[in-house]
């Protein structure tokens, strides 16, 4: 029995402002999508358990260039073409570990999109899977007020369209307990068995952008299975808009260097990126 990732990568970078594929993006002259590889590898359990295969989903265009940029980490990694949701490009990369891989029994699934995910985080979620929970989500507490709303309005006698209608505003319909809410990281980890359910339940919406599921627990939720939380970390962060960018690259020169293989150069077009970002 062993654990398996799959390091979804195939997502546009179009909210950074860049042309690249977000997981291609640079942070401290290196993709995204190294750091959360990385990480990744790196983890170890109490008991010296290890992601021994990646599945990583990379977008269509660029497979060649995600395989030369993570050829250089060891191990077993495999890159296959993402799909046209996030959840579709699971379904890929669980197809192809099937195929390549039948001892693996537990799945991570992470975003590179968080690329400075604690090592210690990503086994604490293999523990937890170990110990019996069929699907674990990291998950750290909402601290801003939370208010649900209703449907937004304008104010009365403005019209739709008007210049002077006013801001769109909407009713509170309550405040809700934000001590029973929790912000859902990743990566997410499961039973393959249960993983493999949830994702035969939900097929049919794979490829809906609209209907697909935005993360794989609640692919599980759906199925009836339960899922926990186990306690997340706040450099696990998404990073989804120029400022979270920002906020990564000051985490980043801020952390504690460590040794390790030197780092393959970027290809070119990539080198040219960080180039810029470093202006």
């Amino acid at each position: 029995m062993s654990v398996a990732a799959v390091l979804t990568a195939a997502g546009s970078g179009s909210r950074l402002g860049h042309t690249l594929p977000k997981a291609l993006v640079p942070l401290g002259g290196e993709p995204l999508l190294r750091h959360a590889a990385r990480r990744l590898l790196e983890a170890r359990t109490s008991d010296g358990e290890r992601v021994t295969t990646l599945v990583v989903t990379a977008p269509p265009d660029d497979v060649d260039t995600v395989r030369t940029l993570l050829g250089h980490l060891g191990g077993d990694v495999v890159v296959v073409p993402g799909g046209a949701t996030r959840q579709a490009s699971v379904a890929a990369a669980l197809d192809a570990l099937a195929a390549r891989c039948p001892d693996v029994d537990v799945v991570l699934v992470h975003d590179a999109a968080r690329p400075l995910v604690p090592p210690a985080l990503v086994a604490r979620v293999v523990e937890a899977v170990r110990a019996g929970h069929g699907a674990v989500v990291p998950g750290v507490p909402v601290t801003d007020t939370v208010k649900q709303v209703g449907d937004p309005t304008r104010p009365a006698g403005s019209s739709v369209g008007s210049t002077d209608a006013g801001p769109l505003v909407w009713p509170v319909v309550r405040t809700v307990p934000r001590g029973d809410l929790r912000a859902v990281q990743t990566p997410q980890g499961f039973r393959l068995d249960v993983l493999l359910r949830a994702h035969a339940h939900g097929a049919h919406v794979a490829h809906d952008e609209a209907l697909a599921a935005s993360d794989d627990a609640g692919l599980v939720e759906l199925l009836g299975e339960p899922v926990w939380v186990v306690e997340g970390h706040e450099d696990a962060a998404k990073i989804t808009t120029a400022r979270d960018l920002a906020v990564a690259e000051l985490l980043l020169r801020d952390a504690p260097t460590t040794s390790g293989p030197p780092t393959p150069a970027l290809p070119p077009h990539l080198s040219a990126h960080a180039a810029e970002e470093a202006l």
